[in-house]
């Protein structure tokens, strides 16, 4: 067989030199291709902005999966039968951490066993910022943000935060849990991602460290074109549907002058959304933005005979598509809204 093989292959070659090598190669290709697929870990993401990061620093090696996908929130997310399967067969896991997808912490315990967790709140460099009370918020005796000659930001009263001692402590109940809300922060969990990815798959771990490498400079480009966007209107006061912006806040300078709810978890009651009218009354000329994923009743309440514009913040990214985009449209999504009804108030 091999000897009468041999001349019909070389005379279909000869016939046909520019369908041979493509019809011969094609097994190699797609053994090569189901190489490369067996070889990713299964890793799996919590929510749409860590999954986001996550993508991108894996680009090339393999897609994470993502447990809180579509307008679903993590404040009131349930865990489906496929996100069990997912947290059962992970390599490597990362989440915030239980003050914000308290919903994982169990099902992690239970299912993630095998996995390497990554909770990204105890990211080194992070800077944390206590976790507000109180609907109507005075001003902050640290803002507006500076920077150190290293780069990162700080805060006086959010010091201590910072220290990656300190965030082991896994007192989750001082500081607000929206983490990603800063590009320098997002910056900081970045590199945890990188070291827990890299040890969980040294293989790979070229395609990592180059791709982390691209994500720090994108996301300093952004900060530095965010920054520019928000500094016409980074002194009008705004109120918002629940506490989400403190780092957006603190990062850029701008003036969040309240939230109808600390959580959205607990339906304000009438005397919050009466002190909250107040303010905005006070105010005068400003905007209430409400979210997504929340009924808009109540800022349609809070704004009825006054002088306030409504628009629409979406802080963990409900409407946007997932992917390592995502991040960057999220962050540049906060601040045209904030731009365009400011800016018009």
């Amino acid at each position: 067989m091999k000897r009468a093989l041999g001349p019909a292959l070389k005379i279909l070659a000869l016939r046909m030199p520019a369908l041979a090598i493509p019809v011969l190669a094609i097994p190699t290709l797609l053994f090569s291709g189901t190489m490369r697929a067996a070889d990713a870990p299964v890793v799996v993401t919590s929510i749409k902005p860590i999954h986001s990061l996550v993508s991108a620093i894996m680009q090339g090696v393999g897609e994470p999966e993502l447990i809180v996908d579509g307008a679903a929130s993590p404040h009131t997310y349930n865990l489906k039968p496929s996100n069990a399967r997912a947290l059962q067969d992970a390599k490597v896991i990362f989440w915030v951490g239980p003050g914000l997808e308290a919903f994982l912490e169990k099902p992690l315990q239970a299912l993630g066993r095998d996995a390497s967790i990554a909770a990204l709140d105890d990211a080194p460099g992070l800077v944390k910022l206590p976790f507000r009370e109180g609907g109507a918020f005075e001003p902050h005796d640290d803002a507006p943000k500076h920077e150190s000659a290293s780069g990162q930001h700080d805060h006086a009263d959010a010091a201590h935060d910072a220290d990656p001692g300190h965030a082991s402590d896994h007192d989750h109940d001082t500081f607000d849990t929206h983490l990603w809300l800063d590009p320098m922060n997002a910056k900081a969990m970045a590199a945890m991602i990188t070291t827990t990815l890299v040890a969980a798959d040294p293989a790979n771990a070229l395609t990592y460290q180059g791709n982390a490498k691209a994500l720090d400079d994108k996301l300093d480009a952004l900060d530095t074109e965010i920054k520019g966007m928000v500094a016409p209107v980074k002194d009008k006061p705004f109120i918002v549907f629940h506490d989400a912006y403190q780092y957006f806040e603190h990062r850029y300078g701008i003036r969040v002058a309240g939230s109808i709810t600390v959580s959205p978890e607990t339906i304000p009651g009438a005397e919050r959304v009466s002190e909250i009218h107040r303010k905005v009354g006070e105010l005068g000329a400003t905007c209430v933005f409400a979210e997504p994923q929340f009924e808009p009743r109540l800022v349609n309440v809070v704004i009825e005979g006054t002088r306030a514009k409504s628009g629409v913040l979406d802080p963990e990214a409900a409407t946007l598509k997932a992917g390592p985009d995502l991040y960057f449209n999220l962050m540049r999504g906060i601040a045209n809204s904030m731009k365009d009804c400011l800016s018009s108030a």
